[in-house]
């Protein structure tokens, strides 16, 4: 694995409203090299400047605004901030994803928002929680249903914890997916929806076998909630992963 860990700033978020650019120097100070932002509408120019000063790359964004605001504005921003990988990281009500024809409309939704992302050179995705991999359709986790009925340049971002907590053996659904992945939320904890997570390493997820299943798709570091401190927590994750690199 050659590309840098990245982290999703949603980890972050109540330090990186208080004071953006402090937030982003400790990230890269910790050792990460890129970093996954939660809405680049919020200043994407500043935003650029300061990652660029600090080295940072821009693995990837979510973009919960293409679900609400004009798009292209939207992908503008995106430009600026600079990634081509745009994530769908919620917004599609959950009962979607417990029938056929919910399945359907939420690919169409997903392939109409990949052929606009197209005409501005980037591709769209889709970030999974629990409730996408509990509910069964046509037999199988409603995630892999929902990859049948996807265009090819769309693609899956997996967060691998919550594949768990809907109950996924995630090594495998990771290997059925396969190519479809081009990015993992790497986060760990207790395996149980209500608790709060720990710095990757510290849990119950099978991290090396999780990573092995899906060898080219980007790290990506998150902790929805945190047990600790979240900067402690950011850099146990990182000195872990890269001890697995290193191994």
């Amino acid at each position: 694995m050659t590309r840098p860990i990245s982290v999703q700033l949603y980890t972050v978020r109540d330090e990186l409203a208080a004071d953006r650019d402090a937030v982003l120097s400790r990230v890269a100070e910790i050792g990460y090299r890129a970093v996954e932002p939660y809405d680049p509408m919020t200043d994407p120019k500043g935003f650029r400047r300061v990652a660029d000063d600090l080295g940072l790359t821009v693995s990837s964004t979510h973009a919960y605004a293409l679900l609400s605001e004009e798009p292209a504005r939207v992908f503008d921003a995106i430009a600026t901030v600079g990634t081509d990988q745009v994530i769908i990281p919620g917004g599609i009500p959950e009962t979607e994803f417990t029938t056929r024809d919910g399945l359907s409309r939420t690919a169409d939704l997903l392939n109409g928002l990949g052929e606009q992302a197209a005409a501005h050179g980037m591709r769209i995705g889709y970030h999974n929680h629990w409730w996408e991999i509990e509910p069964e359709v046509d037999g199988r986790p409603a995630i892999e249903t929902l990859a049948g009925l996807l265009d090819p340049q769309v693609f899956l971002e997996i967060d691998t914890y919550w594949a768990a907590v809907g109950g996924a053996d995630v090594p495998a659904l990771l290997g059925r997916l396969a190519e479809r992945v081009l990015a993992l939320h790497v986060k760990d904890g207790p395996g149980v929806k209500g608790e709060p997570h720990v710095a990757v390493g510290g849990g119950v997820m099978p991290v090396p076998a999780i990573l092995a299943a899906a060898p080219e798709a980007w790290r990506v570091v998150e902790l929805d909630e945190c047990a600790g401190d979240v900067f402690a927590a950011l850099a146990g994750s990182h000195a872990y992963l890269t001890s697995l690199e290193s191994s």
